[in-house]
């Protein structure tokens, strides 16, 4: 190496020196972060390597300064390695502990569902039940009720007649209106028999049935006609005229029809013992 060439690599030698010197102090120390966010890797700290000094006035060996750089560089990059790994490596731990978590809450979710639908299924299959048990009372119910009815019904068709023949015993001659009308009731209603009748024998009977509702609307039609002229009809005497009540007789059942023709009666036979 020439003198020149020497003197040169001095001149710079002092001018990297100063400007390492310059930069060291430059590097930004980390600040203290609040615990609540999450912490930013810092800048890793490289320990500043002083170059060797170049003596002056004897020779300097250029491996030896090349070696001693890559060093430096070498170590550098292998701060920075080891930092990048570490805060991967807390990156990660991170990540897991968050699938967990969120994995854990998935499974009590799901857990909570599965118990909101167990009770609700529950619930439903109550109110079904009750449903099922109210729907079987009533029906009990009514169908006893029914049987009693019938019972009362087919009591009172077999013994009608009897009961009103010993109502007649024991209070004597004297009726009441509606002993009357029962009484009129268990003469006229009679049973039918036509389990036995053909087809002629069933037209006879439904004719005979006809003429007979006719007759009795025909006389009620004269009886009702009758009170209502009783309204009209004054007695005289010394305390002055007076309302007399009319003699109402039951007309024969030959009596001839008082509807105008073509207008049978549309009243109930029994409409008038009611």
């Amino acid at each position: 190496m020439s003198d020149t060439e020497e003197q040169e690599y001095e001149e710079e030698q002092p001018e990297e020196e100063a400007a390492e010197e310059e930069e060291a102090p430059e590097e930004p120390e980390p600040v203290a972060e609040p615990e609540e966010e999450r912490p930013k890797p810092s800048r890793p700290v490289v320990p500043p390597l002083i170059p060797p000094k170049i003596p002056e006035g004897e020779r300097v060996d250029f491996d030896d300064i090349h070696r001693k750089r890559m060093e430096k560089d070498l170590l550098e990059l292998q701060t920075l390695i080891d930092v990048h790994f570490e805060q991967r490596k807390k990156e990660e731990e991170e990540l897991i502990a968050l699938k967990e978590r969120i994995e854990r809450r998935r499974s009590e979710r799901a857990e909570q569902q599965r118990f909101r639908t167990e009770k609700e299924r529950e619930r439903q299959a109550k109110l079904a039940e009750e449903k099922m048990r109210k729907e079987e009372e009533e029906a009990k119910k009514r169908a006893e009720d029914d049987a009693k009815k019938k019972k009362v019904l087919s009591n009172m068709g077999a013994h009608f007649g009897g009961y009103l023949v010993k109502a007649e015993q024991k209070r004597g001659k004297r009726q009441t209106g509606r002993e009357m009308k029962l009484r009129i009731l268990s003469e006229r209603k009679k049973p039918l028999d036509i389990d036995y009748m053909g087809e002629e024998q069933l037209r006879e009977k439904a004719q005979e049935l006809s003429n007979w509702i006719h007759q009795l609307e025909s006389e009620k039609f004269d009886l009702m006609a009758k009170l209502k002229q009783q309204k009209y009809e004054p007695e005289g005497g010394r305390e002055g005229p007076r309302w007399r009540p009319l003699e109402v007789r039951t007309p024969p059942r030959t009596v001839a029809c008082s509807y105008p023709p073509g207008k049978p009666g549309s009243v109930s036979p029994f409409g008038s013992l009611k």
